[in-house]
Formats: structure tokens, C-alpha cells, sequence
């Protein structure tokens, strides 16, 4: 075992039986549940560790996600269906309820897919569908892909052969995609030119030299914040009980009603009675449990290659995708999640899913639409998709088809065009020379230098490598330019001020965007800025990223800066790598290495050693413990006497990282135990009591830290990194947690004094590279590490990497770099 230096300062020999085991709903002796993508309450997971042991593994991991179906219900959810569902519920429709209330379950499956992790690692809600899976997984991924194009080019003749006269596409098309399909058609038969349809001017040639504007006047006077946490709106009385009148009839439980509305809207009693597999857009509904609703309903109207079930499938399989980072999914994956989903002909699911609008197609190099030059040739089925050419050349290398999402389609194409449009708009005739002379170090000067010339710039490196994007808005704003600072979270807002000196200089990316921080906005409607630089950018997802670009004025400056190693965002895509890979623009990596004992363990694990390091000041600790009741007892220790006594830290400045929310040393495990030591208390609002430290996630994919001040009728009220937070009280339920123990992906963009990061054996398959690199880069002055998982840290460190995520952003790039962009590209 390679063994980390030094012994826990301070600590004595308690008994492990001491130790406050309390295994947390959903986990148990069978492990954590590693840490997942979150949109809610266990907040901000990403998908690289959704893995657990696969990490790695590519897109078609939806395979066993379709064919263990029932460990995609939270843990929360499987517990409480099985105290409200009675046995003719369960057995005919096995509808998940929520013991009354569906706010839980709605947050821990929708807005955290964490959750959705959790259940497969834990392995108890993965029996039933382990049997379905082994015959998926007997074949390897080429096997399988090699069979799924040998199916469709058989089916693809077949329904040649049977065509007797044209078929009309798009029949099932609605809204936008519809809208275009006529738009389409309309160019194809010399109605319109295509030129009528693109509103949009070309990108605006780069902007003359401009004089230099005023200084930037002193800091204004903050303006009333927004509000962070917008209350809900409230489900009508009519809409509620026409939902459990079909809810009831359908064998659900009614408290499915509320979840229901607001995922479906004010005529979801009418969607789900005309296709009950609507059911699936509920958190926590599983597609067996849909499939029961749906043959109360309809009867024998249903059968599993009903096209309302496939379509909804489809979806389903793309939304859980998302949750794990995917942006888009090989199409051969959803056709063999589809089959162990006993969809029949999956083929003809995808192309439904298609014609329906559910999904979009694309090749790997862009859209799957027709060839112009081709339509002539009757090359076209009936659902708009190109089919394959059996006189093609035999040695052509298949194209790879994918589905996606339209929300991800669109935010990947408009931020590659996005970006293109600031790679073309820069001035690149600035010159910055001066201002790069006084940098503080080489690698900021060659930063300035860079950014002087181009309108998009990557910046990577560690901790101390954020002095160089501090010296570059310095600089920038000496200049007479209007920089600014956008980072992660509050802490990395208060860590940017303090390298700048200058509280105006810095906000979060939340509060630029919400106009709570930061200048505003111009005339028209862009954000008023020269130069932006976003830290913390491998937390970017793709949708976040896109609102960002395309708020950005022609002829502005962006930088991206952040370290490739840490884990990525919590949504959807991989801005930051992709950006980076695709080579769109210059890059700078820093030269800056981390300083201490903890900076040399962090950059050895970031080329996948894990070495000893001399730590004659404790500065990193390792413990060794047995099991995970005594890793709970020895965190408990560490965080209350050990650390204070040694390095003077309190315990409010120490963070426990762990890899999973369940398991008998996951989040709520420690959470529980930490609280019943640092703040006991009867929890009397909603769980907490005032004192209680808490995370709060107020939008998908945003983990907060807070503490918690009072309640009263107005909700739960937080002082979050000192900005006052109300939740209102329906909300506390669904989108707060204890937040003494985090994961890493809720860690990420932060740092805390002292970090304490807790592996109990159990948690070997939640390990990865990214996830090491994370969690022992949280702590300033300390780590220490509560070691129980022996050899499966230093494989983790040596061998598994970051998960690939399938996006489409980096073709897209590379499609379109201009020539001027790419001969500048560093």
C-alpha cells in the first residue's frame, strides 16, 4: 500500500465500537453509493464517477442502465414505495411513491442524479435487472455494433422493397422541428431561397482600434440582489385532482400528482391519459412502472412496441445520459438499451423517436440530414433519416450515427458559434506590451501577451496558477479596459478578490448572469464587458457555457482558465476539455507549481503517481482504519479534537470529503454523526437547527455550503459564504442537505482550511484519477486521509482515468475554425 507520510495529529486509541455507525437510507454493507451527476439536494455530482469501478467505460454503459431498470430509482424512492404501494399497486403497476410526499423523491432522482449512482453502486436495487444484463454483455461493443449495422442494412432493404408509393416524412413533427422540416421542403421546391431562412448577419470583421476607455470607476453601490431561490408556482387546485383522478385509475399513488404537474404542466392529466408513459418524465418512475400505469389505462391497447413507449424510452435513455455527462449517445447504444428494455424492433423506435421529435440524429461529423444532391435518388425513408447506399464503396469507414437531445444539440451549436464569433471579433492588433512587463511572473506575462492578440484563450494550472488570470484582470483594468472575474462559487469569489485586491474585480458566474454581481448590461443586452475571465472553467457545462458566450458583445475577450485534472461539471458536456482539444484557440498552461507538501501530492497524482511526500509539518496525515464504522469515528475525531488541537483550524473550517451519500460512511452517515457531535438538536425545522452546517443547491448543477441562522413562516434562512438565503419552506425538504461531509463533486471550484477525506473500503469502485485529484486538492494547510481502501487508492491514481463523456462540441469547433482562427492557435 503506498502510504501517505506522518500519523493523525493529536489522535488516541478510542475503540471503534465507539464510533457512531448509523447506516444512511439507501446505503449499507454493500458500499457507497459513488458520486454522481447532481441537479439537487446531494448537489452537483458529475458523471465521471456515476462509474464507480467503470469508470472509463464509454456510452454504452446505458446498456446496463436499461437493463438493471430498478436501480435507477433513489434509494429514498424504493424505500418509501415499499411502505405506501399495497401488493396489487406493486404488482400491477409498481408505481414508486413517496410516503405522502413527492418533494424528496422528485429532488433526489431529478434534480440529483447522484442519487441515480448511488443505487446501482449499493447493489441491493441492482438484482433484478442483473439477469437481463448478462446477455448484453456477453457481446463486446464492436460485436455489437458490427450486428446493430448488418440488422439496419437488412431492415433498410426490406423496407425499400416494400415501398409502393413516397411517403410522407415529419408527419408526427411538431413546433420548431416541424417549422423547419417546411422550411425545408419549401427551399427543395423553389418556393423560397434558402437565403430567406437566415436572419442572422454574418460575424462582424474584427472592430478597429479603439481608444482607450475611462478607468474603471470605484466599486458601485450594490444593487438589490435577485432573489436566489424564485418560489415555485403553485399547481392548481383543478389540474392536481384531475392528476390523481388518473393517477388513481391508472393504480399510482397520488402523491405522484404534484411531481406530475410540475414536470408535465397544467394539462398533465390530459398527457398522461392519452400516453401514460408521460409517467416517465417523474423522477424516480422506472420504466416498468410506467409500463404497469400505462396497461391499466389502455388495456390491451399497449404492447411494448407501442410508439408512445418507445419514443418515451428514447428520451428517457437521452435524460439519464445527460445526467452522466452525455451530451449525445451512439445510436447503437439506444438501440441495444432499447432491446433489453423488450422493445422489439428498436430500429424502428429510433426512427420514431426521430420523426417525433423526441431526439436528433447526427453523424459523426454534424447533422444526419440529406444530401441535396442525393434527394433526387429516393435515398430517403419515411421518417427524413439518409439510408445506406448498398453500392457504396465496401471499404468506407461506417459513419457513426447519434442521438441527443435538442436542449444539448442546440446549446453545443450555439456555443461553438459563439466562440467562433469571439475568436473572429477580436481585435488582434492590440498591443499589451507594457502592461506585460510588470507581471508578477513569466507565465502571467505570456498570459497577457496571449489575450492581447485573441478573443478566446485557454488557461490551465493549479491553485497557484490563478495569481496569473488575477494579474491579467489587473492589467487589463490599468489599461482602461473593463475586466472582470467570474468564478465557481463564493469561495472562489473571496479567493480571486484577495489575489486582485479589489473586491470589483470578482463575482460568481451565477451572479453575472443573474445581473446580482457585476457590471450589466448594455443597450443591447450584453453583458458590459472587454474582457471576461471565467475560473473554475472545467465546471462549465454546456448549457451554462452557452447563456455565458452569447451574452458576450462582439470584439470581447474571453479567457477560460481552470486545471484539466479536476472532476468535471455537474451538467451536461465538457466545455473546458473540449475547447482545449479541439485547439481552437491559443492556449497558456501555467508553469506555476503548486507550493507545500499537499501541492507536490497533488501534481504527482495529476500524472498518475501517488508518491510519499515529506510533510515535517503534518501537512498531509494519513489514517488507517478497518471498516467504515470505525472511518466514521475517526472523522468525527479528526474534525472535533484532532485537527483543532494540532494546526488551530476550527471545526466550521474543516470539510469532509467522501466518495458517495450512502453507505455506512457515505454523506448522510457522516452528516448524522458530525451533527450529533458538533450541533445536537431535535432538527425542529425541516431536520436542521439553527448552527447546522448545510449545502444548498438552488439550481441544478450549484452546490452552495451554508449555515443555518432561523426559521420562521417565510422558510429556512442561510447565510451562505455571507450572503443571506431564504428557502422557502416547500423547498427545504427537496434542496437542502447537511453539508458537514460533502462529495468531490460538490467540493469542487473550493477550498477549505483543513480537508478530511474519508475512503472507506467499501468505496474502491468510486475511485478515479479525477476523483483523487479533487478531493486531496480541497485543503490549504492539512489533509488528512481516513484510508481504508488498501491497494484500490494507488490503482485508482495509476489506472482509471476520467470517464469520457460522448459531446459534440469539439467537431463542431474544428468545423468551424477559421483560417485566421487556426494561425493563431497556440
Amino acid at each position: 500500500m503506498t502510504a501517505l507520510p506522518g500519523e493523525t495529529p493529536g489522535t488516541d486509541d478510542a475503540p471503534a465500537e465507539d464510533a457512531p455507525a448509523a447506516p444512511a437510507p439507501g446505503g449499507g454493507a454493500d458500499g457507497p453509493s459513488p458520486d454522481g451527476p447532481t441537479a439537487g439536494p446531494d448537489a452537483a455530482e458529475a458523471p465521471e464517477a456515476a462509474a464507480g469501478g467503470a469508470a472509463g467505460a464509454d456510452a454504452v454503459d446505458v446498456v446496463a442502465e436499461a437493463a438493471s431498470a430498478s436501480s435507477e430509482e433513489p434509494p429514498e424512492a424504493v424505500e418509501e414505495s415499499a411502505k405506501t404501494e399495497k401488493p396489487s399497486e406493486a404488482a400491477n403497476s409498481s408505481v414508486a411513491s413517496a410516503d405522502g410526499s413527492a418533494a424528496e423523491e422528485t429532488s433526489e432522482a431529478s434534480a440529483d442524479g447522484s442519487e441515480t449512482a448511488e443505487a446501482s453502486a449499493d447493489g441491493s436495487e441492482t438484482a433484478e435487472g442483473s439477469a437481463d444484463a448478462a446477455p448484453a454483455a456477453e457481446l463486446s461493443e464492436a460485436q455489437a455494433e458490427l450486428a446493430a449495422q448488418r440488422e439496419l442494412r437488412e431492415r433498410i432493404e426490406k423496407r425499400k422493397a416494400e415501398k409502393a408509393a413516397p411517403i410522407s416524412a415529419g408527419g408526427g413533427l411538431s413546433g420548431t422541428a416541424a417549422d423547419l422540416l417546411a422550411a425545408v421542403r419549401a427551399v427543395e421546391s423553389g418556393e423560397k431561397a434558402g437565403t430567406a431562412f437566415f436572419a442572422r448577419a454574418a460575424p462582424a470583421p474584427a472592430p478597429a482600434p479603439a481608444s482607450p476607455r475611462p478607468a474603471p470607476a470605484a466599486a458601485q453601490p450594490p444593487r438589490p440582489a435577485v432573489p436566489e431561490v424564485p418560489a415555485q408556482q403553485a399547481a392548481s387546485p383543478e389540474a392536481l385532482e384531475a392528476v390523481r383522478a388518473v393517477l388513481a385509475q391508472g393504480g399510482a399513488p397520488e402523491a405522484l400528482a404534484r411531481p406530475a404537474v410540475d414536470a408535465l404542466g397544467e394539462q398533465a392529466a390530459e398527457l398522461l391519459r392519452t400516453d401514460p408513459w408521460h409517467l416517465l418524465a417523474v423522477s424516480g418512475v422506472r420504466p416498468e412502472q410506467a409500463d404497469g400505469f400505462a396497461r391499466a389505462l389502455l388495456g390491451s391497447e399497449c404492447g411494448p412496441d407501442d410508439g408512445r413507449r418507445t419514443a418515451a424510452l428514447v428520451g428517457r435513455l437521452l435524460e439519464q445520459a445527460a445526467l452522466r455527462g452525455h451530451t449525445a449517445l451512439d445510436a447503437a447504444a439506444v438501440r441495444t438499451a432499447l432491446a433489453g428494455h423488450a422493445v422489439r424492433d428498436p430500429d424502428a423506435a429510433v426512427l420514431n423517436a426521430v420523426e417525433e421529435g423526441v431526439a436528433l440524429l447526427f453523424g459523426e461529423g454534424g447533422d444526419a440530414e440529406p444530401d441535396e444532391t442525393d434527394a433526387e435518388d429516393g435515398e430517403q425513408d419515411e421518417d427524413g433519416v439518409r439510408e445506406a447506399d448498398p453500392t457504396a464503396d465496401a471499404d468506407a469507414a461506417p459513419v457513426r450515427m447519434f442521438l441527443g437531445l435538442d436542449r444539448y444539440a442546440l446549446a453545443e451549436e450555439s456555443l461553438a458559434d459563439g466562440l467562433a464569433r469571439l475568436v473572429n471579433t477580436c481585435e488582434k492588433t492590440a498591443d499589451w506590451t507594457e502592461a506585460a512587463a510588470g507581471a508578477p511572473s513569466p507565465s502571467a506575462a505570456e498570459l497577457i501577451r496571449t489575450v492581447a492578440s485573441a478573443g478566446l484563450v485557454v488557461h490551465s494550472g493549479g491553485e497557484a496558477a490563478r495569481a496569473e488570470p488575477a494579474a491579467l484582470i489587473a492589467a487589463a483594468r490599468g489599461l482602461g479596459l473593463r475586466a472582470l472575474g467570474a468564478a465557481h462559487s463564493e469561495d472562489g469569489r473571496r479567493r480571486l478578490t484577495a489575489a486582485t485586491g479589489d473586491p470589483a474585480t470578482a463575482v460568481t458566474l451565477a451572479g453575472l448572469l443573474s445581473g446580482a454581481q457585476g457590471p450589466g448590461r448594455d443597450e443591447d443586452g450584453a453583458l458590459a464587458l472587454d474582457l471576461l475571465v471565467v475560473l473554475d472553467a472545467p465546471q462549465l457545462d454546456v448549457e451554462g457555457a452557452a447563456v455565458l458566450v452569447e451574452a458576450l458583445a462582439d470584439g470581447a475577450r474571453l479567457v477560460l482558465s481552470g486545471d484539466p485534472g479536476v472532476l468535471g461539471s455537474a451538467g451536461a458536456g465538457r466545455v473546458f476539455a473540449d475547447v482545449l482539444a479541439a485547439r481552437a484557440c491559443p492556449q497558456v498552461v501555467s508553469r506555476t507549481p503548486d507550493p507545500g507538501p499537499i501541492g507536490e501530492l497533488i501534481s504527482g497524482i495529476g500524472i498518475g503517481e501517488l508518491n510519499q511526500v515529506d510533510a515535517p509539518g503534518k501537512e498531509v496525515v494519513i489514517v488507517p482504519v478497518r471498516d467504515a464504522g470505525e472511518a466514521v469515528h475517526r472523522t468525527v475525531q479528526l474534525v472535533a479534537d484532532s485537527v483543532p488541537r494540532a494546526f488551530s483550524i476550527p471545526a466550521e473550517e474543516t470539510q469532509v470529503i467522501t466518495v458517495g451519500h450512502g453507505g455506512a460512511a457515505g454523506t448522510r452517515a457522516l452528516n448524522e454523526a458530525l451533527k450529533q457531535r458538533l450541533n445536537p438538536g431535535p432538527g425542529r425545522f425541516g431536520g436542521f437547527d439553527p448552527g447546522d452546517r448545510v449545502v444548498h443547491v438552488p439550481a441544478p448543477g450549484r452546490a452552495v455550503p451554508g449555515v443555518v441562522r432561523s426559521a420562521d413562516g417565510e422558510g429556512l434562512h442561510l447565510d451562505c459564504g455571507g450572503v443571506p438565503v431564504v428557502v422557502p419552506q416547500e423547498r427545504v425538504e427537496s434542496s437542502v442537505r447537511h453539508g458537514w461531509a460533502l462529495s468531490a463533486h460538490q467540493a469542487a471550484g473550493m477550498r477549505w482550511p483543513a480537508a478530511v477525506v474519508v475512503l472507506p473500503g467499501d468505496a474502491a469502485q468510486g475511485l478515479s484519477r479525477p476523483w483523487v485529484y479533487t478531493a486531496f486538492g480541497r485543503g490549504e494547510r492539512h489533509l488528512s486521509v481516513v484510508h481504508g481502501v488498501d491497494r484500490a487508492l494507488p490503482h485508482a491514481v495509476a489506472e482509471v482515468p476520467a470517464q469520457e463523456r460522448t459531446t459534440r462540441l469539439r467537431p463542431l469547433l474544428e468545423a468551424l475554425l477559421t483560417p485566421d482562427a487556426a494561425s493563431s492557435t497556440g
